[in-house]
């Protein structure tokens, strides 16, 4: 090797060493993973051992340098936390396509706390380009979330871009909405920017569910008589259980319901008493609106075949008496 070819490698090595390394953005928002105790649970999967989930998380962990996986005080359950609902839901949507039954709680920011005891929640930028149309909703939608317009111009073609910080928990659950306000046709671009002080509460799911109370397979005479109480997420002839949320409330309210309750049987016959019961489709979710739909007493079943709501505590008397304050 020349003396020229030893200088310049030598002097690319003092470049390379001088060169700061990128900061690696924190993890924002965390979920509790855990075993499915649900009784549908192991008919779908073949991996339900928490050994296992647990083997797995952290199989993830040391590929991903934004996941973190820590253990929670239960030992069936851990704590994973990333950059975002999205890619949490990436990484259970590969699980339970792998194989593994799982039950997810709802997504939660980290908070920090200064040398104050200040609580600090992550703030990010976003970025969105809509339809000059739309602009106006997406930003009343965002304003009451907390967030703060930084800029706002056109940006061609009959596009506006709106910039703003916004606090990651009001994200949760906003892309659907968003998808929704601007007829598919809006962008929205987020990334870390920084810490900031607790901005207050952000409103969240304003009406109720509808819980089975009972065990079996849902009949289509009692969902059609559910139907005048809200919108169904399950049809006719699907498993249920005690404590599964089956629908939405048209309240505010959580409402036990029988999904299983068959049409009495009589020897009278009338013109049109027996016609044909015609259901509404039931409302379809994904895996990201499932865990952006539910609330912090609420889990998601994921198994390699079905998604399914469910209460933490499936006895409703249990329930009650856990939601009674002391």
């Amino acid at each position: 090797m020349s003396k020229a070819t030893v200088a310049d490698t030598l002097c690319a090595l003092e470049v390379t060493e001088a060169l700061p390394s990128l900061p690696i953005d924190p993890p924002t928002i965390s979920m509790t993973v855990g075993v499915n105790d649900s009784p549908l649970a192991g008919r779908e999967g073949d991996k339900v051992q928490s050994r296992v989930i647990r083997d797995r998380l952290l199989k993830e962990a040391e590929a991903n340098v934004a996941i973190r996986v820590t253990e929670t005080a239960g030992a069936d359950a851990y704590e994973v936390a990333g950059r975002g609902e999205l890619q949490l839901g990436v990484l259970i949507e590969n699980m339970r396509r792998e194989g593994f039954e799982l039950s997810i709680s709802r997504p939660r920011v980290v908070y920090q706390k200064d040398e104050n005891g200040q609580l600090l929640e992550p703030i990010e930028d976003v970025m969105i380009d809509v339809d000059d149309e739309f602009s106006g909703i997406v930003i009343e939608k965002l304003s009451a979330r907390k967030a703060e317009m930084t800029d706002m111009g056109p940006s061609g073609a009959g596009k506006t871009r709106i910039q703003l910080k916004c606090p990651s928990r009001a994200l949760i659950g906003y892309q659907g909405e968003f998808l929704t306000d601007t007829r598919g046709s809006g962008v929205l671009n987020r990334v870390f920017s920084h810490y900031e002080a607790h901005k207050g509460s952000i409103e969240g799911r304003i009406k109720g569910v509808l819980v089975s109370n009972s065990d079996g397979e849902t009949a289509a005479y009692a969902l059609w008589n559910l139907e005048d109480r809200g919108v169904m997420f399950v049809g006719a002839g699907e498993k249920t259980y005690q404590g599964m949320i089956i629908g939405e409330n048209s309240r505010w309210d959580d409402l036990d319901v029988n999904p299983i309750k068959g049409k009495q049987l009589t020897n009278v016959r009338a013109s049109g008493k027996d016609e044909s019961v015609r259901l509404t489709p039931p409302r379809q979710m994904s895996l990201e609106q499932a865990i952006a739909y539910i609330e912090k007493d609420e889990l998601v079943e994921v198994t390699p075949k079905n998604i399914r709501l469910r209460k933490e505590v499936l006895n409703p008397s249990f329930r009650k008496k856990r939601q009674k304050p002391d």
